[in-house]
């Protein structure tokens, strides 16, 4: 039978991991972004962000005796590198890239809810703030996406009718 504990540290594992792909997938875009410097910047802020969501992973898998599953953090990186990559064969990357970023928000947001509940029904104080700081970075990137992903709609479809090679990214 499996202890409460033992499906908290897994599932912190895969927070690491998800932030190791998120990593991954932030910087692809990122490298590509060319006209669109409003998503640029907001992404090289969320990337930022990621690298500490990481560290304050580690800290707490370190503080509760355990580390980053090596499998499943190099799982993560191969992941977003097929995802970077298949976007550089669509006309509308920027678009399509505006749109898998803030699924993976919302699913970044659904694992730091159920962290933050499995860290307080095994009263790990500690990792439930840095949980529920991290989701709140989440919700934020979320938001931003949700509020913007218009203005970046119109912004594709003007370009992609005005000047083409600048559109995608």
């Amino acid at each position: 039978m499996t202890k409460p504990i033992d499906n908290f540290l897994d599932w912190l594992r895969d927070a690491h991991a998800m932030e190791q792909q998120s990593e991954k997938m932030l910087q692809g875009v990122i490298d590509r972004l060319e006209h669109y410097p409003k998503l640029r910047a907001q992404l090289q802020l969320h990337l930022e962000e990621t690298h500490g969501q990481q560290q304050l992973l580690k800290g707490c898998l370190d503080r509760l005796g355990a580390s980053p599953s090596l499998v499943k953090d190099i799982s993560g990186k191969v992941i977003a590198f097929g995802q970077t990559v298949s976007g550089m064969f669509v006309e509308d990357e920027v678009v399509k890239a505006g749109m898998s970023t803030y699924i993976f928000e919302q699913m970044e947001i659904a694992s730091y809810t159920i962290l933050a509940a499995a860290a307080k029904a095994n009263g790990d104080v500690e990792t439930q703030r840095v949980c529920e700081l991290i989701l709140a970075q989440e919700i934020a990137m979320a938001d931003w996406l949700k509020e913007n992903l218009p203005e970046l709609t119109f912004a594709y479809l003007s370009r992609s009718a005005d000047e083409p090679s600048r559109a995608s990214r």
